[in-house]
């Protein structure tokens, strides 16, 4: 298994200076880096700095991986053409960069958008049927790009086609492509499942990303949630996939908007404090996943 943690943990912006956290994961311990798509339209935007960034990520011994969060104009389960049209174009353009940058995972709840709007009608059958077409038609490009599409469960309040394991399983069997995977997120399943470990044994070998934080959004081990029945259940399924920690602990910009973090989690938030953090919490999880 390899160990990664999130950029945002680090950033009120979805965007940031990649390469210095490039160096933040070698130095922390960590294999993986995850950032965020959005930075190939913000900052990233040069073929040349993408590449610029894969070389460095390689340099430093760091994989990267993918997140992101399709804003409403890029919904592939949404009833207007219009949208759907301009979300191909989007997850083709991105799949396009992550194949440049030699990224071979791209996650998040890519099947509709985040964060949902739910002052509007909920039609879940009618988005399920369009998000299952839609997305086996990018499942293809996705397969030319050699990048896996990991299907984030979401807890209700985020979203509403993907709540459960079990559906997750459903929509992915509807798909079927290979590309296509199961992506759980510990935060998401203490909300909606009767069981986190029974989850992962039912996820089994779908199951291709995984992230890690309390339920109370901070850095595993400094909350309630079962790490040790969490282990033991991906030991069960010989999980061999990237294990993401993905906390939230600072209020204020668009991350703290976004994810609803609405004061700081930790009395001190200075980036020592973070970064002595994540390092803990990496050993806690080395320790009880072994």
């Amino acid at each position: 298994m390899k160990y990664g943690i999130f950029v945002a943990y680090w950033q009120k912006e979805w965007s940031a200076d990649y390469m210095k956290y490039i160096d933040k994961a070698a130095e922390l311990g960590f294999d993986i880096l995850e950032i965020q798509c959005s930075a190939f339209y913000e900052r990233y935007t040069k073929d040349s700095d993408i590449i610029a960034l894969r070389d460095y990520a390689a340099e430093k011994g760091i994989i990267l991986t993918a997140g992101y969060g399709p804003g409403k104009n890029q919904n592939l389960s949404s009833a207007d053409e219009n949208i759907v049209k301009n979300a191909k174009v989007f997850f083709r353009t991105t799949l396009e960069k992550l194949k440049l940058m030699n990224i071979k995972l791209m996650c998040g709840g890519l099947y509709s958008y985040w964060p949902v709007d739910y002052s509007e009608p909920i039609d879940k059958p009618g988005d399920w049927a369009r998000s299952v077409k839609n997305v086996s038609e990018i499942a293809k490009i996705a397969g030319d790009c050699d990048v896996t599409l990991g299907m984030e469960v979401l807890n209700r309040f985020e979203g509403y086609l993907l709540n459960t394991c079990a559906e997750a399983i459903k929509f992915t069997n509807e798909v079927n492509h290979p590309k296509v995977k199961i992506m759980l997120d510990t935060f998401h399943a203490n909300i909606e499942e009767d069981s986190i470990a029974g989850a992962i044994r039912l996820a089994g070998s779908r199951l291709g990303h995984l992230h890690l934080g309390e339920g109370n959004r901070k850095v595993p081990g400094k909350g309630s949630l079962p790490w040790n029945e969490i282990g033991l259940a991906l030991r069960d399924i010989n999980y061999q996939e990237a294990a993401v920690m993905e906390p939230f602990v600072m209020q204020g910009g668009t991350v703290g908007r976004e994810i609803k973090v609405w004061r700081d989690l930790l009395p001190d938030t200075s980036e020592a404090v973070l970064d002595r953090d994540a390092k803990g919490a990496l050993q806690f999880l080395k320790q009880v996943f072994s």
